[in-house]
């Protein structure tokens, strides 16, 4: 039996408000490369994995997306 924690996605006002930032510059720092890019959830339907959002909070002003873990099947 696994003890690892499940890896929620969030939607775009939760990370907003964990982040601090704004829609825009959400998006302009995943245009970058500096912001953990959003996963397709359904036709209309994105979210972030929490993990990889506390990966960037950990370290914000020098996140590159080479810093998050190679993803699983």
């Amino acid at each position: 039996m696994s003890s690892q924690p499940v890896d929620r996605f969030l939607r775009l006002g939760t990370v907003l408000d964990r982040t601090g930032l704004s829609r825009a510059t959400l998006y302009r720092k995943i245009a970058a490369g500096t912001f953990p890019p959003q996963k397709k959830l359904a036709e209309r339907c994105c979210g972030w994995r929490e993990s990889h959002i506390n990966i960037w909070q950990r370290n914000p002003m020098s996140f590159t997306i080479n810093d998050l873990p190679p993803e699983e099947g």
